[in-house]
């Protein structure tokens, strides 16, 4: 259903979505789906409850249990399609899907097999005018080493659908400038680069992204509001901060940043960022972990007291901010 605040003509606009989590897209019956194929009973009710959280840190343990039952590449496989099916409701024909290939080296998982079970998963979807690319992303936390790894696994791969290199994770752990080497690695590779940064993170955690790794996106952003002088930079720059409002409030990334105990959708600085010139994309981070779909993004995105034309203009900065050409964009 159509959330109310949102018009049929925006409800209905080809989108393209740019910061996802496969891990976070596993539906609560999906994730009783893998479950059940490792040997251990869980129901809905149980997954629900995992999927709730006070801070980051809750969130992170949450993501950590539902990436346990993700062990051969059948698994990922299951996920993409169940991922591929949501987002076609969602009116959505190119996306680029952050895969966690940190986590899957850390569990001595191959990625190149996993990758490959992914590529055969989501093949038919181009027929349906769904498109995937892959971002392949670093924990933070597992440190540079570790993220050198997932760049190799790219390399490995060699497949024009990788489009990018990211670092997610928590973004306090391991300074910005230890992961230089491995940023000018995937720009040799050809990959483009991302990163976390400001979600929890100072302004400063944004700065050292852009000036120390030449990032091209930066995930989340939302510290920016507090720095107008980072928010000038952005804005002439034109680097596009990827936000995914509803994981915002619900990990209290947004409550954190503007000094509060508590956050709603309204606070969001989202308004502040587009109208000042800093180019925005819209997203859902982990749609299932944080009960949301593209569309209602756009129907809080109308909560903060957006208009329509400005959603509009988000719909198509989507296209133009993505890491593909023109004709995959949008489909041709």
């Amino acid at each position: 259903m159509t959330p109310s605040l949102l018009s049929d003509r925006i409800a209905t606009l080809p989108k393209a979505e740019l910061h996802l989590h496969l891990e976070g897209s596993i539906q609560p019956v999906t994730v009783c789906a893998l479950t059940a194929r490792h040997a251990t009973v869980t129901t809905e009710e149980e997954v629900r409850r995992r999927y709730a959280y006070r801070d980051f840190p809750e969130f992170i343990e949450a993501f950590k249990w539902v990436t346990s039952f993700l062990r051969e590449p059948r698994d990922y496989a299951l996920i993409a399609t169940d991922l591929g099916e949501h987002l076609l409701t969602q009116h959505v024909v190119y996306t680029e899907v952050t895969l966690s290939i940190g986590v899957m080296l850390l569990r001595k998982q191959q990625p190149e097999a996993n990758f490959e079970a992914l590529l055969r998963a989501t093949e038919s979807f181009e027929n349906r005018g769904l498109r995937f690319r892959w971002v392949f992303d670093a924990a933070r936390q597992f440190g540079a080493d570790a993220a050198m790894e997932v760049v190799e696994s790219a390399k490995r791969c060699n497949s024009e659908a990788i489009v990018a290199f990211g670092i997610g994770g928590y973004e306090l752990n391991i300074p910005t400038k230890e992961f230089r080497r491995v940023y000018d690695r995937a720009a040799q590779f050809g990959l483009h680069r991302l990163i976390h940064a400001g979600e929890v993170g100072g302004p400063e955690k944004i700065r050292e992204a852009i000036e120390l790794l030449g990032v091209e996106r930066i995930g989340h952003g939302i510290t920016a509001i507090n720095d107008p002088e980072l928010m000038d930079l952005l804005a002439e720059r034109k680097i596009p901060l990827e936000i995914c409002p509803a994981s915002n409030v619900k990990t209290g990334a947004l409550a954190r940043q503007l000094h509060r105990e508590n956050a709603t959708i309204e606070d969001h600085p989202l308004p502040k960022f587009l109208r000042h010139g800093i180019p925005v994309v819209l997203s859902t981070d982990d749609p299932a972990m944080f009960h949301t779909t593209l569309n209602e993004e756009y129907a809080n995105a109308a909560r903060m007291g957006l208009q329509e034309e400005e959603l509009a203009r988000i719909v198509e900065m989507g296209f133009e901010h993505a890491f593909s050409s023109a004709g995959e964009r949008r489909g041709a």
